[in-house]
């Protein structure tokens, strides 16, 4: 065999070799992501049992809630390239994790009290943006209930980051699995009064996330802490010792990161407003059609998290064709999944909004809502895989400004425009709201995908060469 095919050979072999370990890493991430989400669609499961209202304040107090959360996540997630590239290093590398991981934990002493603060008043700020006072007191009582939940939510990310970067994340998809049973126990308990607890209606769903998360942080921080493999970076030693180099160099890298994220749901939450302002219909109709997509969308968020752990291995290995393996691997699989699921979605909408709402007359108009707005979002589940993988690809170059660019022109020029034009001007109403967000999601995977294309040219890759 001569030279040339022993290359090919080898080539080959290479990206065998990548496809196994992406999916390897991806599907405990995958099922994690979908099974949190999970927990969220079983709270909303439950609400909308409480009837339409209930559903449209709980959706109007978790829309402004995910913004939030997604900026602090943001500068959580930076942990993960972080470490990946470290680890790649090999020297150094277990004190390095641990710095990277005490880091997270003080950013999120300093960020969460500012944040529980605007929460616990978020009823004020919901009729300040135009929202029934009624729906605004009702979101109110949720949410002082349930915004707690952040911090071991968040916690538990970052946990979930460090043992990805090792590339061991099972347990994560274990415990979020059992997270889907406890939660709905809990949560059905304390909405409608069962096994000797009170009705608590709305407020026994955010107690019932609440109550979640602590049990899941926990019992992640003690397998941390027990298992060998992570045992020897003693994460939580010494972790009242605050190392300002390390912090800032985390909140640099990532608050582009969070804003990036909060700017892409921050766009869907204030989308959920402009239906607001359509109507409480219109709101439990989107509230319905954003949690489909959200779970369909945990797929590609998988992908684009373990290609940024992925490339950030390789970066630190300073191995170019590694870096391109790794990213287009994550990428091609995202598109053909979201692929599948544009077409299931398109075939079967009413089926799939009635899992939400029993298919009665009453809620005949929601859910006629919800079936217009899903078909538009199965036209965009290519692009909005698309985007979120090409974010992770960039992220694991530690690229995340220009990224953060793409998002703000991508989401509050292109959809924002386009979504208000339509749905006011053109009297498009809600529909015209989720064309824009589609018209949005396209230009930002068009702007991810084209920088990813020229990342030498660029210099994204200018670790590799040193």
């Amino acid at each position: 065999m001569d030279a040339a095919n022993i290359s090919a050979d080898e080539r080959r072999r290479a990206w065998r070799d990548e496809l196994r370990s992406t999916l390897a890493l991806a599907w405990p991430l995958i099922l994690a992501n979908v099974t949190q989400q999970a927990i969220v669609a079983t709270d909303v499961l439950l609400m909308s049992r409480l009837g339409p209202l209930a559903l449209a304040a709980s959706a109007l107090a978790l829309n402004f809630t995910y913004t939030l959360n997604m900026l602090l996540m943001g500068l959580v997630i930076a942990s993960s390239p972080m470490m990946a590239t470290a680890l790649g290093r090999r020297s150094n590398s277990v004190r390095d994790v641990r710095r990277t991981f005490r880091a997270g934990l003080w950013i999120l002493i300093f960020a969460l009290p500012l944040y529980w603060l605007v929460l616990w008043n978020i009823g004020a700020i919901l009729i300040a943006l135009g929202q029934d006072p009624q729906l605004a007191a009702m979101g109110q009582s949720f949410l002082r209930a349930y915004m707690w939940c952040t911090a071991p939510w968040l916690l538990f990310t970052l946990m979930r980051n460090f043992i990805s970067a090792l590339e061991r994340p099972r347990a994560v998809f274990v415990l979020s699995a059992a997270g889907i049973g406890i939660n709905a126990l809990i949560s059905w308990a304390l909405i409608f009064g069962r096994l000797g607890f009170p009705a608590l209606g709305m407020v026994g769903g955010g107690l019932g996330s609440t109550v979640t998360w602590l049990i899941l942080c926990g019992s992640l921080a003690l397998y941390v802490r027990l298992d060998r493999r992570f045992g020897r970076f003693h994460l939580f030693g010494r972790w009242w010792r605050v190392d300002g180099q390390r912090t800032l160099a985390m909140v640099r890298l990532g608050w582009p990161i969070g804003l990036t994220m909060a700017l892409e749901m921050g766009v869907f939450a204030l989308a959920a407003y402009f239906m607001g302002w359509i109507g409480a219909t219109a709101v439990a109709a989107h509230a319905i059609a954003l949690q489909l997509a959200a779970l369909t969308f945990m797929v590609p968020l998988g992908l684009g998290q373990a290609a940024t752990v992925r490339v950030g291995l390789a970066l630190g290995r300073r191995d170019e064709a590694g870096i391109a393996r790794a990213g287009w691997t994550g990428w091609v699989m995202g598109a053909a999944f979201m692929g599948a699921m544009a077409i299931i979605i398109w075939a079967i909408p009413r089926q799939l909004v009635t899992l939400f709402l029993s298919d009665t007359p009453a809620n005949a108009v929601v859910i006629g809502l919800a079936v217009s707005f899903l078909r538009v979002a199965a036209a965009f589940q290519l692009v909005d895989g698309a985007q979120v993988i090409g974010a992770g690809m960039l992220r694991g170059l530690h690229d995340t400004r220009w990224p953060l660019m793409f998002a703000l022109v991508g989401y509050w020029v292109v959809g924002l425009g386009i979504g208000a034009w339509l749905a006011f001007a053109q009297d498009w109403k809600g529909v015209g709201i989720w064309v824009g967000l589609a018209s949005g999601l396209a230009a930002v995977a068009v702007l991810m995908l084209a920088r990813w294309v020229l990342r030498d040219r660029l210099g994204l890759t200018r670790l590799a060469h040193a």
